[in-house]
């Protein structure tokens, strides 16, 4: 059921204010991203991953892990159902392929589940290896791209050809964890990569690495999306002891880095709209979200930081209604199980019963 915005107030200001405490306030436009909803999703506590959109339907795919792909109706605000064996199977995300009416769970024990994005019927899934991490679809070459889970020498991707999902080949990557990605609409796909700090360029027709380019100043390159009219790739960049968490402007068709400025820590996503020229960045472990506006293809200014929750770290924009969906969930680190310290010392790995949300957040019109 959906909660009041209050529920999230308190960890919005401490938020903010831990990690932009004294921080100069840009010179520029207030949007005033917010909160406009938050509704519970009923069932039994779990972790998640990664989260997608099929706006032509209203239908927003969870991937809730032990939970299974989840699927959430953005009119009646409720989970209307799980696809195929995904919850044995243990689904990070969905990726969606729209012009072919095509999806496919990408699932931790290595398979895939194949769906009908009209009727969410699945069909058996798919076994590629022993683990996988995600999936990213080229609607240029139409081809899915798979990243596996890494060897002693880095990561092999492997390339499907949708809608039949034969393997027809593979890319070797020597990072060992490759990750998020997205393809221009020219044949090229760019992949960040987080344990060697470089973005990848690879060829999907070609199926070979055609650039490396280093991220200079933009440590554990992880979020990704393209602006692809203008030729630019946006980073966010989880930092390390020593280089504080960025977001960062590479050019695509050179590598060269063009803008840098401080966002708040534990990145996981980026989503560029071109019609609001804005680029916004979750970050899961400071609980911001933060936004900057596009002056140009080489200008960027900051606009606003939102405090949001912990574990608000992935999301998916309506590009006609222009809201925001991410997913969190209320959770613990129990010191008796194995927490992933590489994020954060107390990243939660114990969630409870029917504290798992959706949240929706919109832009306000402020009064002067």
């Amino acid at each position: 059921m959906p909660l009041k915005n209050t529920f999230f107030a308190t960890a919005a200001a401490v938020a903010i204010s831990a990690a932009f405490a004294g921080a100069p306030l840009p010179a520029a436009a207030f949007d005033g991203w917010h909160l406009e909803n938050a509704t519970a999703i009923p069932g039994k506590g779990s972790a998640w991953d990664y989260v997608s959109l099929d706006a032509a339907r209203g239908h927003l795919f969870l991937g809730r892990r032990g939970s299974g792909l989840q699927v959430y109706d953005i009119a009646t605000q409720k989970a209307i159902a799980v696809i195929g064996t995904t919850a044995a199977e243990s689904s990070n995300g969905a990726t969606i392929m729209a012009d072919l009416d095509l999806g496919i769970s990408y699932n931790e024990n290595g398979s895939i589940t194949p769906f009908k994005l009209s009727t969410l019927e699945a069909q058996p899934s798919v076994k590629l290896g022993d683990e996988l991490d995600s999936a990213h679809y080229d609607p240029a070459t139409q081809r899915l791209v798979v990243n596996m889970a890494a060897g002693k020498d880095g990561t092999e991707l492997l390339v499907l050809q949708a809608p039949s999902l034969k393997v027809i080949g593979s890319v070797k990557l020597t990072s060992k964890k490759p990750e998020h990605a997205e393809a221009d609409g020219r044949g090229n796909m760019f992949i960040a990569s987080r344990d060697e700090n470089v973005v990848y360029r690879i060829s999907t027709r070609e199926m070979a690495v055609t650039a490396r380019w280093p991220t200079p100043g933009c440590v554990q390159t992880n979020g990704l999306a393209l602006d692809a009219a203008n030729h630019r790739i946006f980073l966010g960049c989880r930092g390390s002891a020593t280089v504080k968490p960025s977001f960062a402007v590479m050019d695509a068709d050179n590598g060269t880095m063009l803008y840098t400025a401080e966002i708040g820590g534990g990145n996981d996503d980026v989503v560029f709209d071109a019609e609001l020229k804005r680029v916004f960045l979750a970050n899961g472990v400071n609980s911001v979200m933060n936004v900057f506006e596009q002056i140009d293809a080489n200008t960027y200014k900051p606009l606003e930081a939102l405090g949001t929750q912990a574990g608000v770290r992935t999301m998916a924009m309506d590009p006609k209604t222009k809201k925001i969906y991410a997913i969190t969930a209320e959770g613990s680190a129990d010191y008796a199980k194995k927490i992933t310290t590489s994020v954060s010392p107390y990243y939660a790995n114990t969630f409870f019963p029917d504290k798992f949300f959706v949240l929706t957040y919109s832009k306000m019109k402020l009064e002067k």
